[in-house]
Order: C-alpha cells, then sequence, then structure tokens
C-alpha cells in the first residue's frame, strides 16, 4: 500500500521539541527518542583519533585557524582524551562540538549520534536586520501558519524588541558567540538567522524549549509578548541535489548546516513551490516569474526600476544541483529571456554546493576567458600518502608533485589548482552581454564565496555586498566517508566511527585569481560595495536594493550584440560597438571590419562547426557570441 504523503501543514508543523526532550506525551513515531548514553570508552576515543588524524593531517586551514584564533583543536582532543570515559555521553558530544565550532568553519562540523539527520529546529517566523550596523532594526519579515503562532499581532512588520526578556540585539551578539563565521560580522549574520533556524544533524537543540518574544507594531507602539514553541521538521533534500557517492560529491563547497536551514526557510514560507518542486505544472507563481527546471535553485524576472527601465533578475539560492550542464544551460535559457539593459545576479544567502556549478555560469556573463579559483593541500605526510594511493589517483594526481616536492622546501601547502577544468569556463560563453552586478551578502558561503570571488576577479561587473563581506568560506569540503575511502590502504587509515556519527571537514583550501591571485577566502571573504538594507527592502521585495543597483547599472559602459543566424546569412545587429571579426572553430574568417550600430546582413559561413562572433569597443573585446554551424 502506497505511503500518503503528510499535508503541507503537518510537514511545516513537524513536532515540538518538548516532545523530544520527554515533556510532552508524542504519538508521532517518527520522532526518535532522546538517546541514552550507550558509547563505551573505546568508541569515544575512536571518534576523537579519528578527528585528531583529520585536523592534524587533512584540516586544510589548522595553520590558519591555531594563528587566527589561537587555539589548537589537535591539542584539545588529545586532552579530552586523557577523560572522554568519566563524562557522560551527552556531555562528551558537546565538547567534541565545541571543538570543532571554536575553528569558527562551518565547512567544518561534527554530528553525533544524538543529531537527527535531516532535521531543522524552527521557530515559524523569518526576522531580518535593516538599518546601520550601528544602530539596527530587526523586523519580522515572514510568519509560519496560523496555526502554529497563537497571536494575530505577531505579523510581518513587527519590531522585536526582547529574547526570553534579553535586548534583542543583545541576544543576537551573546548568541554569535557560538556560531562559526571567520569573519564578526559572518558570526552575527548567522546568529540572527540561528535563532529561529538551527540544523540539528550538525548543531545541538536549542537550549529553551519555547521563547518569550517581545514586540512592537512600530516605534513608540504598545509592547507586546508571545511564547512560541521550538519544532522539529524535515525539510528534505531537492531532486536536483548532489547526490552522496556521485562523482560531483567530492567537488563541492557548501556549508551543510546552511543548505538543511534554507531548505527548512523554504517549507515554511514558500510551502507550494516546496511540496510542488518536483512537479513543474503545478509551479504556480505569480506572473512576473519566469518557470525554470530548478525551482530550488532558481528565480528569474524582469524588474522596473527609475533609473534604468526594466532590468533582468536571477537569484541563485543555492549551487547544490547535481547536473552542472542542465544547471548552466538553464541560467542560460533564463538570461537569454531578460532585457540586456542590465542584469542583477542576487546570491545572498546562498550556502554553497557543487564548485563547478558556481565557476561554470561566470561565462555566461563576460566577453573574456574566465580563471577558476585555484585550490591546494596542506602538505603533510597524510596528504602524500593519499595522493599516492591508486584509488585517489584520478581526484588527486595534479598535486602529488608539489606535495612530494614540500619535503625540501618546507613549504605548508601544495601547488594551487583549479578544480573546474580552464576550458569548462569557456565552453559556453559569453550569453548576456549587457552590464551585470552582483549582491552578495554574510550568508554568502563557499561556492558563493567562490562565485563573487571569480566575479570580482575576472572584471565581470561590481559587487554590492550587504555587510562588510561575504562568509569567508573557502575550501572544497569532504565528509569523513569520503576521507575513509580516500585513507583506505594507507598507513593513515581511520577507524570506522560509531554509527551515527559523522564529519564535515574543509579539504582543498580556496584562493584568488586575478589581481587577487594567491590570497586566501577563509575567513577574509569577498569585500563588495557596502549597502545596508531598509524598511522597504525587507518587507517590499527588495524594492530598494533593485532600484540602488539598477543606478549602478545605468553609470557601466553599454553595448549590445545579437546574432541571427539563417540557412543562408548571418543577421548581426550591435550597439555601442566599432569593430567585428569572425572566426570559425578558431580561425579568423575575414579581417576585422568597422561597424556602426544597427544591423549587418553577411553571408553564412560554408563550412566549420562553430562561429564566433567578436566585436570590440574602442579596441578593448565587449561582446562576444559563440554558434554552432553544424
Amino acid at each position: 500500500m502506497a505511503t500518503k504523503t503528510p499535508s503541507l501543514l503537518k510537514s511545516q508543523t513537524g513536532v515540538l521539541l518538548a516532545e523530544r526532550a520527554g515533556l510532552l506525551k508524542t504519538t508521532h513515531a517518527k520522532l526518535p527518542a532522546a538517546p541514552e548514553d550507550h558509547l563505551d570508552a573505546a568508541e569515544r576515543e575512536v571518534i576523537i583519533d579519528a578527528l585528531r588524524t583529520a585536523l592534524a593531517g587533512a584540516y586544510c586551514h589548522l595553520h590558519q585557524k591555531r594563528a587566527g584564533y589561537a587555539n589548537d583543536p589537535v591539542q584539545a582532543l588529545a586532552l579530552l582524551r586523557t577523560h572522554a570515559a568519566d563524562m557522560s555521553e551527552a556531555e562528551f558530544h558537546m565538547i567534541v562540538t565545541g571543538i570543532v565550532v571554536d575553528l569558527r568553519d562551518a565547512h567544518t562540523l561534527y554530528a553525533g549520534p544524538s543529531s537527527l539527520a535531516g532535521a531543522v529546529a524552527q521557530l515559524p517566523f523569518l526576522v531580518e536586520q535593516y538599518g546601520s550596523t550601528d544602530a539596527p532594526s530587526f523586523l519580522v519579515t515572514k510568519v509560519g501558519h496560523s496555526k502554529l503562532i497563537k497571536d494575530a499581532n505577531f505579523r510581518p512588520g513587527v519590531l522585536l524588541d526582547t529574547w526570553n526578556g534579553m535586548p534583542f540585539e543583545r541576544a543576537v551578539a551573546i548568541h554569535a558567540d557560538r556560531e562559526t563565521g571567520g569573519r564578526p560580522d559572518a558570526r552575527l549574520a548567522r546568529a540572527l538567522e540561528s535563532l529561529t533556524f538551527r540544523s540539528l544533524q550538525y548543531g545541538p537543540p536549542p537550549d529553551e524549549l519555547w521563547v518569550d518574544i517581545g514586540f512592537r507594531d512600530g516605534p513608540g507602539k504598545k509592547r507586546r509578548e508571545v511564547r512560541i514553541p521550538w519544532r522539529i521538521v524535515w525539510p528534505g533534500r531537492p531532486a536536483t541535489g548532489v547526490r552522496a557517492g556521485a562523482h560531483t560529491a567530492l567537488r563541492v563547497a557548501v556549508s551543510p548546516a546552511a543548505e538543511q536551514v534554507r531548505r527548512a526557510k523554504k517549507l515554511m514560507f514558500s510551502g507550494k513551490e516546496w511540496r510542488a518542486e518536483n512537479r513543474r505544472a503545478e509551479m504556480a507563481r505569480d506572473t512576473g516569474w519566469i518557470e525554470t527546471r530548478f525551482p530550488d535553485a532558481l528565480s528569474a524576472r524582469t524588474y522596473a526600476t527609475k533609473a534604468l527601465g526594466e532590468v533582468g533578475y536571477v537569484r541563485i539560492w543555492t549551487f547544490d544541483v547535481d547536473d552542472h550542464e542542465a544547471f548552466v544551460d538553464e541560467v542560460t535559457r533564463l538570461v537569454e529571456q531578460l532585457p540586456d539593459t542590465g542584469l542583477i545576479v542576487d546570491v545572498r544567502g546562498n550556502p554553497g554546493g557543487l564548485i563547478w556549478a558556481a565557476e561554470r555560469l561566470l561565462q555566461l556573463f563576460t566577453p573574456h576567458k574566465v580563471a577558476p579559483t585555484r585550490f591546494s593541500l596542506v602538505a603533510t605526510p597524510l596528504t602524500r600518502a593519499m595522493a599516492r594511493s591508486a584509488f585517489n589517483r584520478m581526484e588527486l594526481e595534479p598535486w602529488i608533485s608539489s606535495l612530494e616536492s614540500a619535503i625540501s622546501t618546507g613549504e605548508a601547502y601544495s601547488q594551487a589548482l583549479p578544480i573546474t577544468d580552464p576550458s569548462w569556463c569557456d565552453d559556453v560563453g559569453q550569453r548576456y552581454g549587457g552590464p551585470v552586478v552582483c549582491v552578495a551578502d554574510a550568508n554568502t558561503y563557499s561556492s558563493g564565496d567562490l562565485f563573487c570571488a571569480g566575479f570580482l576577479d575576472n572584471e565581470i561587473g561590481a559587487l554590492v555586498c550587504v555587510g562588510q563581506a561575504t562568509g569567508a568560506g573557502g575550501a572544497n569540503v569532504w565528509t569523513s566517508h569520503d576521507l575513509t575511502d580516500a585513507l583506505d590502504g594507507t598507513e593513515f587509515a581511520l577507524p570506522r566511527l560509531p554509527d551515527g556519527v559523522s564529519f564535515t571537514m574543509a579539504f582543498r583550501r580556496a584562493v584568488r585569481s586575478g589581481d587577487a591571485a594567491g590570497v586566501p577566502i577563509e575567513d577574509l571573504g569577498i569585500a563588495g560595495i557596502p549597502y545596508a538594507m531598509t524598511r522597504r527592502d525587507v518587507l517590499d521585495g527588495n524594492a530598494d536594493l533593485i532600484d540602488w543597483c539598477a543606478q549602478l547599472l545605468s553609470g557601466a559602459p553599454y553595448s549590445s550584440l545579437r546574432v541571427t543566424l539563417g540557412k543562408s546569412d548571418l543577421t548581426v545587429t550591435t550597439a555601442g560597438l566599432d569593430e567585428l571579426e569572425l572566426y570559425v572553430d578558431g580561425r579568423p574568417l575575414e579581417a576585422a571590419r568597422p561597424i556602426d550600430d544597427g544591423v549587418l546582413k553577411l553571408p553564412r559561413p560554408a563550412a566549420g562547426g562553430t562561429l564566433e562572433i567578436v566585436c570590440r569597443r574602442a579596441g578593448a573585446v565587449a561582446q562576444r557570441r559563440r554558434i554552432a554551424l553544424a
């Protein structure tokens, strides 16, 4: 008999955290009981030894974290090993989690057996910050179903005053001390998010079972208070996401906890889209949005602005996609439907995903070849043994030579090499010719950081940042399962972890290219033009932000190229360009010719596979298109 799909409200309701704590009777068979102590002393030592081996030999940021935070996780684990058997299981996991969290690295996380795989603790509302960082205001911008909050006065637009009797801004600051994030502003941004949404797979549950929240309808208005209980939900993985064990799984850069939270937000506040994301026909949104084959990852539409008229807008929610070819094709299809007056690419809150998916998109917005981010391994006996292993030859062979050379040179890292094949960053070419601006924030992380770095380093356009910089996640992430497989058969083989225990780790360190070549991304992030969100932004679909970006776009040089290939001719329509060149399969077809704005008819090349049209402005390449002739 087929399993009945739970209703949307039931999925959003989940179960009360108090039920899992045993304070309320539960009828939910799905809810695991709170675990009892079951790890013996030997199993605890296995966990500690596996983490120590991985951190000491494979963790790519160990030198940087020791210097930046004056702590040593390897020594901390060694000390824990001496008395791990004497503490309760809850205390043991809390201390291990604390040691890992103190690295301030959202790529490197510990999940103990008491965690709930795929579960997220949530309060059914979204709070956002606007105004300056010196005097921020905290506003409720979205709320869940009315059955989840028993106060009709608690609605979008109310200002939050207190959190369990504490001034709200102070509550955010205190919680930031328990958060990952290499930058103080990144920790504050994550703290604001995790006050209402927390991954239970990669972190402990909230200390409180419910929260008393003080709020007002506006400055000077009557203060009210509402009690809202924590709930546990299971938002699930998208059908288009990277699959465990897939060939793409070793090429990801993502915050796994932030990705789970992103999915939980979609379940709570875009429930119909969450439920229908695998059934495109049901994806009915307002008519402004373009239908997409990647509804979990992409949104696109046109906005009317004061400064520039109509501009294109693409929101990239995540790079967690398994099929990067289809993803790039879909973004291409979307941007080609948008006006070429200007484009806003919004990656705020993007937790990362497949590195290839992020870096290959950059070519769509520039006529120049894209240099991808480069990655290096920490040079240790463990990484050398891993690279020498036949099992890892295809994955790590490019780094072997420099890892071996480090024995005599004393280099701390291997040579920095790209994970994304540079040829893949130029296999589609420019598809959007108008000016482009990218928008990010302190919750843009991992592959989101890489996208922003590539956007700036390849001089594609301006980067606007809500906050001081992006989230500063500079690494390729491997799981404990990946590391165990890679070290199998070497002298550094990891012991089998107890059931339910796992971890993720930053394995290959990312450094920038272009004028910032060699600069690490971890703990630094990518700084852009600062922007402070307004009340209108958080309540009215980023209205001021979009107008502000349009004003930036209006000051950028504008040119346009449109190409139509007929049976016997080629129609080229240009604006703001003065020279045209044609190439067939990389060979010049004719000498460069001067052009004026307007329509030019040319004969179609008689033979060849790929036609390339290159247009210049004042001697510099400004537009480039490739068209298949066959």
